[in-house]
């Protein structure tokens, strides 16, 4: 496989990028309530466990079955579970203690979500979305965020800043390498809870695709974690640095080139393409200035271009598109 090596990334860049056309959404009415369920966690009296958790389940009664048995993982068995909490709440006391310590009020985060449910209402009417949101801390290597029927579920041990000693252990690192845990910051609590929503209405269903398939599907989430989120910087959306996103779009006629010379565009084989549509430090083949899931970048400037041919297209209808059909119609090629 022929190998583009150089990454540029001195070229300056003057933005011609459109200015967003932003509807207004103000009067649309959201009413998302914020239950703080590691605070309550985390008060439980370890010398009687099962007394407590009778109390949440009454305050908690969907979100603590949930929480133990698919976030902490525990044995749906009554001593398994009052053992597990006593050891969990022991191990994890200075963890929940940064947590209150890094984000002590979730106001600001609240708003930033109801601003992206409000154009998640405008945009998908018809979609029922969560009314509340439930933070909690949970293991490590377990879940960060989920959509439960109980509402939004986010594990604040996900958001604890990207320096925070405990995400340089050795285990964490081996399990969230750098260029994951860089983005482990508050800032991308209303990002992952938007991509939750987005993969909740259309669960993705790119596996076993050609390449070109796999990257118009992530570049159509793209398009419309943009509308959800049009005053959040681009480089949280796509998991990008600045200089990465700025080298995408200055070499985004090389990144192009890439594909076809090298006829990945109609590849299914996942050793061949997993590198261009999973997350990684950076994409190989394109050298290590450059960041992993570049196909996200590529898909998203094809699905644009297909929009700027179909503005009356609703994005109901843009996540329904069959993704062959919409990079056929796109006629995309690179600037």
């Amino acid at each position: 496989m022929k190998k583009l090596f150089l990454f540029l990334l001195l070229i300056e860049i003057i933005s011609c990028k459109q200015k967003k056309n932003i509807p207004d959404v103000s009067s649309i009415r959201i009413d998302l309530k914020v239950e703080r369920f590691e605070k309550d966690f985390f008060s439980i009296d370890t010398n009687n466990v099962a007394a407590s958790l009778d109390s949440l389940n009454i305050k908690y009664p969907s979100f603590l079955k949930d929480y133990l048995y698919n976030i902490l993982g525990a044995i749906p068995q009554p001593d398994s579970v009052v053992k597990y909490v006593g050891f969990f709440k022991k191990d994890y006391q200075n963890i929940y203690a940064a947590s209150q310590q890094k984000i002590p009020s979730f106001d600001n985060y609240k708003k930033q979500i109801e601003r992206g449910f409000q154009f998640l209402k405008y945009y998908f009417p018809n979609y029922k979305a969560p009314r509340a949101i439930i933070t909690f801390v949970g293991p490590f290597d377990g879940t960060a965020n989920a959509i439960t029927a109980s509402g939004v579920a986010i594990g604040l041990q996900s958001y604890l800043g990207k320096d925070f000693p405990a995400y340089q252990s050795q285990y964490i690192r081996d399990v969230y390498p750098s260029y994951k845990s860089r983005r482990f910051e508050p800032e991308y609590i209303s990002v992952n809870c938007m991509k939750g929503i987005i993969e909740d209405m259309y669960p993705y269903k790119g596996t076993g695709r050609p390449l070109i398939e796999q990257i118009v599907e992530t570049g159509k989430r793209l398009y419309v974690l943009d509308a959800l989120l049009p005053e959040v910087a681009d480089t949280l959306k796509t998991g990008y640095t600045q200089k990465q996103l700025d080298g995408c779009f200055a070499n985004e006629k090389n990144i192009w080139s890439f594909f076809i010379e090298n006829n990945l565009l109609f590849e299914t084989e996942p050793n061949l393409i997993g590198v261009y549509v999973n997350d990684g430090p950076n994409t190989p083949d394109l050298g290590p200035a450059s960041p992993g899931f570049i196909g996200q970048f590529i898909g998203w400037q094809i699905v644009k271009k297909w929009m700027d041919k179909n503005k009356n297209i609703s994005l109901p209808e843009l996540m329904n598109k069959n993704p062959k059909d919409l990079f056929e119609e796109s006629k995309y090629k690179a600037n």
